[in-house]
């Protein structure tokens, strides 16, 4: 856990996916490994969280100001 400079609460973390989907008819293995972070109460809530689990996340995908890729930002979250 990280605080803004405006004292918000940040949490910087990496999400892994895993699913199997249908590609051009063909069954293909999807994993990707993506970097996330949350704000506020949701930032507070995660951290409390055991790593690991199943989840389920919504929100938006950014690029950060000075950065080159791509960080989503969770707006809600539930285990699934």
């Amino acid at each position: 856990m990280r605080y803004t400079p405006a004292g918000l609460p940040a949490l910087n973390l990496r999400l892994e996916h895993e699913s199997n989907v249908l590609e051009a008819g063909q069954p293909r293995q999807v994993k990707a490994d993506v970097k996330a972070v949350a704000f506020g109460a949701n930032a507070e809530r995660l951290a409390k969280q055991a790593i690991g689990g199943v989840w389920r996340f919504s929100g938006f995908v950014a690029t950060p100001l000075r950065g080159k890729s791509l960080v989503f930002h969770i707006q809600e979250f539930r285990q699934d």
